[in-house]
């Protein structure tokens, strides 16, 4: 799956970056630093990153193309976590936005090529991380119409995904602790009892102070869809367990998605090199807004600040279908990233 959700650096943005890895003079390199963090600026879109690097631990950056700026290295306390980022510019009244691009000039060191970062973790290598690890992970479903008639045909217990699709309360249920979530190029895993598990591949939007929708992230809602077939009320099982979810590659504000009901989907799974399913999807096909889930989700609910929400999925896998291990799960959601995750059995 081609990396599209991240326009590339326009062609004169690559050629400077090109020479500043050259052996070119400091004070030339200092003026085309300025020239990229100009462009960086002019495209105003903010995806955030959480990295790590051998003898500089983790990191904070600023995807722009494709490259990666080290946010960290302007200032480490501001740029300690996304969380920290979100809580400082609210406590000063703008936007996540604002508070990045007032700082992001002053970066002198170096990028990081994103495709580089985006790798199986190990400690020798530098490679992304999960965003940060949300206090609540909750989901929403039968969102999409595909998803009403894919669960209505694989229950025992017929109309009750019908009546959720039609009713005026959506299904909003709880889906995962941070500790069991899991980031980019992290494993995933199926249940030890379950024969048939799916990935969902869905927009999540981050809660924010309001409360209000502050960001978005690629969501894959891993499911056993057989036990939640064999009866709803298996639900929580079905959804529930170690590595039961996967969040990233970044951190998009939502200053940054114009239209986040009007974004593409996709979704591979490879098997030994060879594509075993795929699919895509829009968010305009999503049954009811983002600010529809977000009222029921916290409607007398203390739901905390950076708390996620999966939207529900329009991407559904036919029924002879299950997760494997060793399957690569790649999940894309246009203005945001791809996410990849292998798969283990548990």
């Amino acid at each position: 799956m081609p990396d599209l959700p991240f326009p590339s650096v326009p062609s004169f943005g690559k050629t400077i970056a090109i020479h500043l890895s050259s052996t070119l003079p400091a004070q030339t390199k200092a003026r085309l630093k300025n020239i990229l963090n100009a462009e960086v600026r002019r495209r105003v879109i903010l995806r955030l990153v959480r990295f790590y690097v051998p003898g500089k631990a983790v990191r904070i950056g600023s995807v722009q193309g494709d490259r990666v700026i080290d946010l960290t290295s302007i200032d480490r306390r501001l740029f300690s976590s996304i969380p920290r980022i979100i809580k400082l510019a609210d406590s000063k009244g703008v936007s996540v936005d604002a508070l990045v691009e007032g700082k992001i000039s002053r970066v002198d060191t170096d990028p990081y090529e994103y495709a580089a970062l985006d790798r199986a973790p190990t400690g020798a290598e530098p490679h992304l991380l999960l965003p940060y690890r949300p206090p609540e992970v909750w989901g929403c479903g039968i969102t999409y119409e595909g998803s009403r008639k894919a669960r209505e045909g694989e229950t025992v217990i017929k109309g009750a995904y019908d009546m959720v699709y039609e009713a005026q309360r959506p299904e909003v249920f709880f889906k995962a602790t941070g500790e069991r979530c899991v980031g980019p190029n992290e494993a995933i895993c199926v249940r030890s009892d379950s024969k048939s598990t799916v990935p969902e591949s869905e927009l999540a939007f981050v809660v924010g102070p309001g409360p209000s929708i502050i960001g978005f992230m690629v969501g894959n809602d891993v499911t056993a869809r057989d036990i939640e077939g064999e009866n709803p009320l298996y639900l929580p099982q079905a959804k529930i367990y170690r590595g039961c979810c996967a969040l990233g590659p970044a951190f998009v504000t939502s200053e940054s998605v114009k239209q986040p009901r009007s974004l593409r989907v996709e979704c591979r799974v490879l098997r030994r090199g060879q594509t075993a399913f795929g699919g895509e999807a829009n968010t305009s096909r999503l049954r009811r807004s983002l600010e529809e889930l977000l009222e029921y989700l916290c409607r007398d609910n203390p739901v905390p600040a950076g708390s996620v929400c999966l939207t529900g999925t329009g991407i559904v896998p036919p029924a002879d279908f299950t997760l494997c291990e060793g399957d690569l799960v790649e999940i894309g959601i246009e203005g945001i990233g791809v996410l990849r995750n292998p798969v283990r059995q548990l």
